[in-house]
This record gives C-alpha cells, sequence and structure tokens, in this order.
C-alpha cells in the first residue's frame, strides 16, 4: 500500500481478560515471511497484525504467531509510516514481548492445529507471495474450517482462501459472503500487475458472494465460522468479530 488513506481508531473495551472461559481459547495470527512482491519491498501490514494482536490478547486470549517460514517477518516499511503508523502499531514495536513472538514466528507446519480455536490470516502484500501455492496454509485452514472452528482473514490475507476446498470439494468461499482487498483498492495502489491474481476477481469466479464497502472503508463480513476483512480500516472489525465468535463459543 502507498497511497495514503484515513484512518479511523476505535477504542476498544474488554472485560473478558478476567474471565477464566476466555483465557483457554488460543489463536493463531499468521504472518507472511516474504519481503519482496517481484522488486516491490513490503512484508506484513502491521495495523493488520496489531490490532487483532491486541484484541484478542484484551479478549484473554492465547496467542501464536505464526508464518510459512518461521523466524523473523518482515513488515512493510509503509504501514509504519505518517498515517499508516496506527496508535496499535506503535504500541506493538514498543512491546518487547510482542516483537520478541515477531521475531520468532513459529513455522506453521509446526502448529499443533488440534489446540488452535481460531486462525487468523494477517494481511500485506507479502501474502501475494506465500499463501499462494501453499499446501501446508491450504491444509490449515480446510482443516479448521471443516471442523467448525473460526478461520479470519483481512485485505490480503484472504488470497490465502483462493485454493482452498469445503470437505465436498467446492471452493471454500463459494456460495459464502465474503471479502478481501478490492480491485480498485489494488489499481490505487499500482500493484494490480504486481498480485498473482485479484481476490476480488477471484472470489466472483469461484462463486462467492463478494462485498465491499467504498476503498478504504471497513467491511467485515461473518459467513458462519468464515469472517474476512477487506482492507487495513477492517482490521479492527474482523477482529472483533473473531472475538465474538469464539465468546459465543466458550
Amino acid at each position: 500500500l502507498s497511497t495514503p488513506f484515513y484512518q479511523i481508531q476505535v477504542s476498544q473495551t474488554s472485560t473478558a481478560r478476567s474471565d477464566p472461559t476466555m483465557a483457554s481459547k488460543k489463536v493463531c495470527i499468521v504472518l507472511t515471511s516474504a519481503a519482496f512482491l517481484g522488486d516491490h519491498a513490503t512484508g506484513l501490514w502491521l495495523e493488520e497484525l496489531s490490532t487483532p494482536f491486541y484484541q484478542f490478547k484484551e479478549a484473554g486470549f492465547e496467542v501464536v504467531l505464526a508464518s510459512p517460514k518461521g523466524g523473523p517477518c518482515p513488515i512493510d516499511a509503509g504501514s509504519m509510516s505518517g498515517d499508516f503508523f496506527t496508535e496499535s502499531g506503535r504500541k506493538f514495536v514498543q512491546d518487547p514481548e510482542a516483537m520478541g513472538a515477531l521475531s520468532h514466528s513459529v513455522a506453521l507446519e509446526s502448529v499443533d492445529l488440534a489446540s488452535v480455536d481460531a486462525l487468523y490470516l494477517a494481511g500485506g502484500h507479502g501474502t501475494c507471495v506465500d499463501f499462494v501455492g501453499n499446501s501446508v496454509l491450504k491444509g490449515a485452514v480446510e482443516s479448521l474450517f471443516s471442523a467448525g472452528k473460526v478461520v479470519a482473514a483481512d485485505c490480503h490475507g484472504p488470497i490465502g482462501l483462493a485454493e482452498c476446498v469445503k470437505p465436498d470439494g467446492t471452493p471454500l468461499v463459494a456460495g459464502l459472503a465474503c471479502t478481501g482487498f478490492s480491485d480498485s483498492e489494488e489499481a490505487a495502489v499500482g500493484l494490480t500487475g504486481a498480485v498473482p491474481f485479484l481476490i476480488e476477481a477471484r472470489f466472483k469466479e469461484l462463486g462467492a458472494e463478494y462485498q465491499a464497502a467504498d476503498d478504504w472503508n471497513s467491511k467485515c463480513c461473518v459467513a458462519g465460522n468464515l469472517v474476512t476483512g477487506q482492507n487495513p480500516q477492517s482490521s479492527e472489525a474482523c477482529a472483533s468479530a473473531v472475538v465474538e465468535l469464539l465468546t459465543a463459543s466458550s
């Protein structure tokens, strides 16, 4: 992302921190390991990690940061500049525990999926490199989704859903209300020709009920145990939906 846009910050309060049932919930946030999309320097988009990270912590959940390769995950420098560098982002980079987890992410293949209650695919253009053609990620998404557990993805994170299928072999997103970075937003940041495919166009091809707000406005879709967000502005709504689903299932 390189085009400035307005950021809205809404405070989030939660009483779940002291609720012992919430402490048993475990969320695995999956991050990109890719620092480049072609010759475009990228990585993860910080707000799309930091916002859900702290919302899940506030809810009393255990949070595990995972990535395709494991180890340190690159942060897109653009997400730490100007208005893109949100309050949660600034908090995250000054938080030794959070940065330690980011520097030592767990390889996704080593995550015990049976212990995970929700899988959350954070965005950033790096996902266009290693969330596509990734059999481990595909398997993790399909496993949790078929088990009725929460699968969530925001902004470019949903690109990791495009190759996934339901137990009956049909596309995972087929017939479901979902969203992801829109074609017009991709055009606005000048990377239409760089991404492997456009999320909006591909979801529609797969039979999804793709929905979108105006560019750079929050949009979150909840379809059963599938939660998707359109863009960075959707990170709070997307994370909140996950908290609500996990709270309801406790």
